[in-house]
């Protein structure tokens, strides 16, 4: 049963269409994909985790103050986005770094 796996499973893997299917699925490397990946996954959390701290007490200076209903989601997104860290999202930007380098 096991070798019958193994063999299905060189084949599928041999098969053309499925190594074009591959090709295709992998990113181009262009200026965009690379800075696109940077900016969305890996910029934010390296801004929170260096300063995090400060960003949470700007953004609390600002929401002590009365605002409108605009200005205080403004500032509650910037809070949510820059203050915790999401090492999963910095594991994955360079993970896709990597994928799309190599």
């Amino acid at each position: 049963m096991h070798k019958k796996i193994v063999q299905k499973l060189d084949k599928i893997k041999s098969h053309p269409a499925t190594q074009q299917s591959l090709k295709q699925l992998k990113p181009k490397k262009t200026f965009w994909s690379l800075l696109g990946v940077a900016l969305f996954f890996i910029v934010p959390e390296i801004v929170a985790i260096v300063w995090g701290a400060d960003i949470k007490a700007w953004t609390q200076s600002h929401l002590a103050e009365p605002l409108t209903l605009d200005e205080e989601y403004k500032y509650k997104a910037i809070e949510m986005l820059f203050t915790d860290p999401s090492y999963l999202n910095l594991i994955l930007g360079i993970a896709l770094l990597v994928w799309a380098l190599f």
